[in-house]
């Protein structure tokens, strides 16, 4: 099915209302453009419009996802987007019937995040050892990602401004554009002391900035560009090499490990879900679900008839 069917008026409306009224990013907008340009392509094909669609179309059209191959994960993606726009137009449009209402959403098979042990994260860290400019460059990036739990997007994003070194904190901006505000741990804020030092940020500066941004980020490319998400997750990846975890780390992995060992720690959920942007504390909640050994110790602890007297 093509990509470049034309909205519907109501589509359009309804991305306009996503982007200005919610703030919603414009990657979110482009991704819900992708999945309701192919309902409304299906729909239209069918005869139907947004106004005669009925549950059983909506539940035919996810089975020609499904037999498209897509996984339910994405499935469930384009369904969001679908129900976002029927709600929309009948609270905006006038319509007067949600045909998503009785329409099930595909089962997603729960995934448990893996996160690396402390050890690990120990080794990762000493494989970016090393004082020329690359290394002091990574090993600033692994620290902070580990310390903050920011998503690489947060991370690649950053601008000087936005860290604090003296009251270690930083501010970092999440889906939706949304602000939050993260502690900095004393072994990031030292990596990235020496990173802004001499040996390091310094000697990859240009000559001439090509732009603002650049003259303003945190990490930067030996072009003195700001460094992108490939670049930064090349990075990741090259320690991990290093340090024999190569199938094992990502950028997200770090910030699951991150969360789980806060738990593992008794940092409070709500701490957590607040460090890590997470709207609701639903998102947060499966970290616990890797954190059986902490909860278990916890009871064992706790519990005044969890053990046997001696």
């Amino acid at each position: 099915m093509a990509q470049t069917f034309e909205l519907s008026r109501d589509g359009e409306e309804f991305l306009s209302f996503l982007l200005v009224e919610r703030g919603r990013s414009k990657n979110s907008i482009i991704a819900y453009r992708h999945d309701l340009s192919s309902y409304e392509q299906f729909i239209t094909e069918k005869g139907l419009t947004l106004s005669t669609v009925t549950s059983a179309d909506i539940d035919n059209y996810l089975g020609f996802l499904r037999a498209a191959g897509l996984r339910s994960s994405s499935q469930a993606r384009a369904l969001a987007a679908i129900r976002g726009l029927h709600l929309f137009c009948v609270e905006e449009r006038g319509m007067s019937v949600d045909p998503t209402v009785d329409v099930e959403a595909p089962k997603i098979p729960s995934s448990i995040p893996k996160a690396l042990s402390e050890s690990e994260i120990t080794r990762l860290l000493d494989a970016t050892k090393g004082e020329d400019t690359h290394a002091l460059r990574d090993r600033a990036i692994l620290e902070l990602l580990y310390a903050t739990g920011l998503r690489i997007s947060e991370l690649v994003n950053l601008s000087i401004g936005d860290i604090d070194i003296d009251a270690s904190l930083l501010r970092a901006f999440g889906k939706g554009s949304k602000e939050r505000i993260v502690p900095v741990g004393s072994h990031a804020l030292n990596a990235l002391g020496e990173w802004y030092g001499p040996g390091g940020r310094p000697n990859f500066v240009p000559r001439q900035w090509q732009h603002r941004g650049d003259m303003e980020a945190v990490f930067l490319s030996s072009r003195g560009r700001r460094l992108n998400r490939q670049a930064a997750w090349v990075a990741i990846h090259q320690a991990a090499e290093r340090a024999g975890l190569a199938d094992k780390v990502s950028p997200h992995v770090l910030r699951h490990s991150f969360a789980t060992h806060l738990l593992d720690h008794g940092a409070d959920i709500r701490v957590v879900q607040e460090l890590l942007g997470h709207a609701s504390i639903t998102t947060t909640q499966i970290y616990t679900k890797v954190s059986g050994d902490h909860l278990r110790r916890a009871y064992l602890a706790a519990h005044p008839r969890a053990r046997m007297a001696k």
